[in-house]
């Protein structure tokens, strides 16, 4: 069976971008609620020995100070992106009341789990509440749904993940794993893409899970549930897993690889995210992820199938799927932040279904 190892150059991507996109994609879909599910199993009893405050420093602070040309770069790149500011937007159509578009976080950070003023005010006038998955508000339905599809999470060709890696690599990832409080003989037989779930995010972030913790999203859902709103799932937690599992296990296997490599900078990523997400500049968020890719390789090469896969595809069945409510209009939609701003983000989507959509906050 073949081996990988760190000091390999993988051909075709540059390395640490692969575990950048990781990165987002933990922070961009509710999927991901499923690893905290099966983490929070393996923290039983754990919980408490982890810290729940995160460190981390801003990237971009760094980057201007220590490279104003580099740091110019990122930002020129981000201007060029569509919709790239602003996390919540107004959604208009002749005939109809209006509705809205929110971009969220799925991370437990108290700094992302209240909504902005604006959203808040129009959170009364909505009278259907649209998130990415309303399993998140069924982690019995949730578990039933993997244990159904177990190739979507699992190795089921007998192979497991310290067969696929390299002694040293092995050795890494089994640190990794219990600075979060998991062992590697639990997750071994795992698809990489979820092993790499488990350590791109800060051991804070599980550690609050394990405890309870939840999302914005998952608030949102509870609200709308409890107050009579009509709640509706764009997507199952099985479509969200698929889309994950149709990209080659060798491209998460070296996303596994370099998420270990990057260690405590993917701490910072996190921190950079989040203050990039308050501060509304959601169209920065990929441009600084390319500042942790090595010199010498493209951050760019290789994520085609990646981008197009885990967020333009999944847009426009977003897109396509939530067009009838917001032809009733009263709609508060709330999705991933990632998930808004560029060509093929919802806003544009939107606008291209007729509506006419202005940020808000």
């Amino acid at each position: 069976m073949t081996t990988v190892t760190l000091d390999e150059k993988p051909a075709q991507r540059g390395a640490a971008q692969l575990a950048a996109w990781l990165l987002a994609v933990a922070a961009s879909i509710p999927a991901l609620l499923v690893l905290a599910l099966i983490a929070a199993f393996a923290f039983a009893g754990q919980a408490d020995a982890q810290e729940t405050e995160c460190g981390g420093r801003n990237i971009l602070g760094e980057l201007r100070d220590s490279d104003p040309a580099a740091y110019k770069r990122v930002l020129d790149e981000a201007a060029a992106i569509p919709n790239g500011q602003g996390i919540f937007w107004k959604v208009e159509k002749a005939g109809l009341a209006p509705s809205w578009l929110m971009g969220t976080m799925h991370l437990t950070d108290a700094r992302v789990l209240s909504m902005p003023d604006t959203a808040r005010a129009a959170w009364p006038l909505a009278q259907t509440v649209i998130v990415e998955s309303d399993e998140i508000l069924d982690e019995k339905k949730a578990m039933a749904g993997l244990l159904s599809r177990p190739e979507l999470t699992m190795l089921t060709d007998g192979s497991t993940i310290t067969g696929l890696l390299s002694a040293s690599d092995a050795r890494k990832l089994d640190a990794g794993l219990k600075a979060r409080g998991l062992s590697l003989p639990l997750v071994a037989r795992m698809q990489p893409w979820m092993i790499s779930s488990f350590v791109s995010l800060p051991a804070c972030e599980y550690a609050r899970k394990a405890k309870g913790a939840a999302f914005l999203d998952q608030k949102i859902a509870g609200d709308a549930k409890a107050e009579g709103k009509t709640l509706v799932g764009l997507e199952t937690m099985e479509e969200q897993l698929s889309a994950m599992t149709d990209l080659p296990v060798k491209f998460h296997l070296d996303a596994l690889i370099e998420t270990l490599a990057l260690g405590s900078r993917m701490d910072d990523a996190v921190e950079t995210m989040i203050e990039l997400y308050r501060a509304g500049d959601v169209g920065l968020t990929m441009p600084m992820l390319k500042t942790l890719t090595p010199l010498g390789t493209d951050p760019d090469q290789g994520y085609a199938a990646f981008e197009q896969r885990i967020i333009v595809d999944r847009n426009k069945v977003m897109a396509t799927r939530a067009a009838p409510y917001f032809n009733r209009g009263h709609v508060f939609m709330a999705v991933g932040a990632l998930h808004l701003p560029g060509d093929e983000g919802l806003v544009s989507l939107l606008r291209q279904q007729g509506y006419t959509v202005t940020r808000a906050q």
